[in-house]
């Protein structure tokens, strides 16, 4: 249900704020608007606004939205009051038109930015960007960065946390070239060159920072909420504790805690926590219980009922009110270059187009970020609506790019284009998006079902 609501509650806005683009210029340029609907399908809710009586209606299926104007092509002109004919759509002058057109896929990209300033705005708690040991016979280790490293750019645009750096290595990897980086190493700034072109094809789709021997530096580990019956309570261990060493091992992340705990099924585990200001020794005795990963074949491992928290060092990523707004526009302008070059990519058989996703896989996603909490929802907003904003810019017939094409060939010809023309590139126009729907379907499931 919680999918479900975050998805309908993502659609409804980033239509809405796309038809609404549309419908703002269309009024300002004196186009008469009959309907303004969400969805498509049999109207679930409508209602009339306005001194041209609009209908504003709420549709059956959530997958787009349309605004229709007066117009000629779609209404004869016996049926249209002769003196609205020139509120007509197709009345208006080519600039205006094409303004129209294009003010949905910009009200997509003013919207991101306004999300991405006020994510800004707020402030939020972000992983700082340094770095653990690199990984063995790894480009980390080639580019010598150090553990406790601190990366402050790649490519010479400034990093501001863990995230920001998986965004920025993002490009270097798909176009399989080195990325500059600057770490800052006890004080000093120095100059380095990660090489991302021996990574597999298609490693943008998996963990490629840690394909290249980047790892978040370990912290803390943390004891959180605990079962009331479980080892760790029984054996004196409270929720805030911090765990430094466990048998023989000192623990700076949660899985080397985890993999000892499993080993020790009703074994005794010599563990010393800090608790305040003091260092504890106890002795825990994990409870033995099957495992629930597949390839354990359901065998007996240790079980302590708590949950462990890795306590990592986090910076509060902040900016003013200017310069919020100038770093949304930057991420929304970057964002849509990157997805332009995804997209050349898997026009030119460079990307797999198992990269492209559709409703299900946007469902997913709307789902898991709005659990995560709203700093997550909000990017994961921002992004799709770039997203929605790039695809609707593509010249094919039937998207707002297609038609802003038709309008440059129609300046061109000092013309109209022809109604066979027209018609024929909208059919193909049709075909292509929906053998692009029926990819980004199939993906879907696949994942879906592979997961």
């Amino acid at each position: 249900m919680q999918t479900l609501i975050a998805f309908l509650a993502a659609l409804t806005l980033l239509i809405f704020v796309h038809e609404l683009g549309h419908y703002l210029v269309a009024v300002w340029c004196d186009v008469k608007v009959l309907r303004f609907s969400i969805g498509f399908g049999k109207p679930l809710l409508s209602r009339r606004f306005g001194k041209d009586q609009t209908e504003w209606t709420l549709a059956m299926i959530p997958l787009g939205g349309f605004v229709k104007m007066l117009d000629e092509r779609e209404q004869s002109t016996e049926t249209i009051n002769p003196a609205e004919l020139p509120r007509a759509f197709t009345r208006k002058t080519l600039w205006q038109r094409a303004l129209i057109v294009v003010a949905g896929p910009l009200a997509n990209l003013i919207l991101a930015v306004l999300l991405y300033a006020a994510m800004g705005w707020i402030g939020v708690q972000e992983a700082a960007p340094i770095v653990d040991q690199p990984v063995k016979a790894t480009a980390a280790e080639v580019a010598q960065l150090q553990r406790g490293d601190r990366i402050l750019s790649v490519d010479g645009q400034p990093v501001r946390s863990w995230n920001d750096l998986r965004l920025k290595l993002l490009t270097p990897v798909i176009e399989k070239r080195s990325a500059d980086l600057v770490v800052r190493r006890d004080g000093t700034e120095i100059a380095l060159k990660l090489s991302a072109g021996g990574l597999p094809e298609n490693e943008a789709e998996r963990n490629y920072l840690l394909s290249l021997g980047l790892e978040l530096a370990p912290g803390k580990v943390e004891v959180g909420q605990l079962s009331a019956d479980g080892a760790a309570v029984r054996d004196g261990l409270r929720q805030g504790d911090i765990v430094l060493q466990a048998g023989d091992q000192k623990v700076e992340r949660t899985r080397t805690l985890i993999d000892l705990i499993r080993a020790h099924a009703d074994k005794p585990l010599p563990v010393k926590v800090l608790r305040g200001q003091d260092e504890i020794s106890l002795v825990i005795t994990p409870q033995a219980k099957p495992s629930d990963r597949p390839e354990d074949k359901g065998r007996l491992v240790g079980r302590m009922g708590a949950v462990l928290a890795d306590r990592i060092v986090f910076d509060t990523v902040r900016y003013g009110p200017l310069e919020g707004i100038a770093q949304g526009a930057k991420q929304t302008w970057d964002m849509a270059i990157f997805s332009l070059r995804m997209m050349g990519k898997m026009v030119m058989g460079e990307l797999s187009l198992k990269n492209l996703s559709g409703p299900v896989t946007i469902a997913d996603l709307a789902g898991k970020t709005v659990s995560v909490g709203w700093y997550a929802y909000v990017s994961f907003l921002a992004l799709i609506s770039i997203s929605l904003a790039v695809l609707n810019l593509l010249p094919v017939p039937v998207l707002d790019g297609g038609h802003l094409v038709y309008y440059g060939l129609e300046a061109l010809k000092g013309k109209p284009l022809s109604e066979g023309f027209m018609e024929w590139t909208q059919k193909a126009g049709l075909a292509l998006i929906m053998m692009m729907m029926a990819v980004a379907l199939y993906n879907d499931f696949s994942r879906l079902l592979g997961s």
